[in-house]
């Protein structure tokens, strides 16, 4: 596998749906230039782990906001078929949901489980200059934790040396 982490992101250009499901969008790597981007992919939309890491990123959207960050989510599905799951069991969430039909984005991130047609559970963290500064990738059934990815954000954004277990607040190496 090809190392990601302190290199430019992969581009990406992706068709979306608003976390209200009301309109269709397109995402892009560009739309977050001067941000830092929370990217995280997901196997499958209509599934059981995958929506309590949605909503759980949802109800902490504030925080990231608060640290300068926007959060895309993506899966291989249509951004049709997220439309329909925001709009049914899922619910309004505050962030779009990125459509990788082509699985291009999750190949090019390399999390793409080829024989299955779908991603992993990559999280990757993209700084305000495009630079890919951590990522992170779960099997399929396991969640990722939203404490951590802001405890990481956090770290991140200090630009200093972060022992183990820093949490914002303490003092750096």
């Amino acid at each position: 596998m090809t190392r990601l982490v302190g290199k430019s992101a992969p581009d990406f250009k992706l068709n979306a749906v608003t976390g209200d499901g009301k309109d269709f969008v397109e995402v892009k790597l560009e739309d977050f230039k001067g941000k830092w981007l929370v990217l995280f992919f997901y196997p499958l939309d209509f599934t059981f782990v995958c929506p309590t890491e949605i909503t759980g990123y949802s109800k902490h959207i504030e925080k990231f906001k608060a640290l300068g960050a926007e959060v895309v989510g993506v899966s291989v599905d249509s951004e049709h078929s997220h439309k329909a799951w925001i709009n049914g069991d899922l619910g309004p969430i505050n962030f779009p949901l990125a459509s990788d039909m082509t699985k291009k984005v999750s190949e090019d991130y390399g999390i793409l489980i080829e024989e299955a047609g779908i991603a992993l559970r990559g999280l990757f963290i993209i700084n305000p200059d495009g630079v890919l500064q951590y990522s992170v990738v779960h099997d399929l059934n396991v969640g990722r934790s939203v404490d951590e990815t802001l405890r990481v954000l956090q770290a991140l954004k200090t630009g200093g040396l972060c022992p183990v277990d820093w949490e914002e607040g303490d003092a750096l190496l």
